[in-house]
């Protein structure tokens, strides 16, 4: 539950902030809503992510207008997926 707390202070739509520290990225879940999420750059090495890297590339290519990452999926998938990579 503790990284669900984590993921939801770095949601950045209520802020509006565009920094992200270094060794993290920006990227945006949802289906209909877009909310703004910065992880680790680690996170992309593994198998279950580049699962939804390829997702975003087939579903939006390499244009996101918004300025980070596109993630085609809900936002319970993602904070579920980002709990488990946290934990390994």
């Amino acid at each position: 539950m503790a990284i669900r707390q984590i993921l939801r202070r770095s949601l950045s739509s209520e802020r509006k902030s565009t920094e992200v520290p270094k060794g993290h990225l920006a990227v945006y879940v949802g289906e209909s809503e877009k909310k703004r999420f910065v992880i680790p750059l680690s996170y992309l090495n593994h198998p279950s992510f580049q699962d939804l890297l390829c997702r975003a590339e087939e579903e939006f290519g390499f244009h996101h207008p918004m300025g980070g990452l596109n993630i085609p999926c809900s936002e319970d998938l993602f904070v579920d997926l980002t709990s488990h990579l946290s934990r390994t």
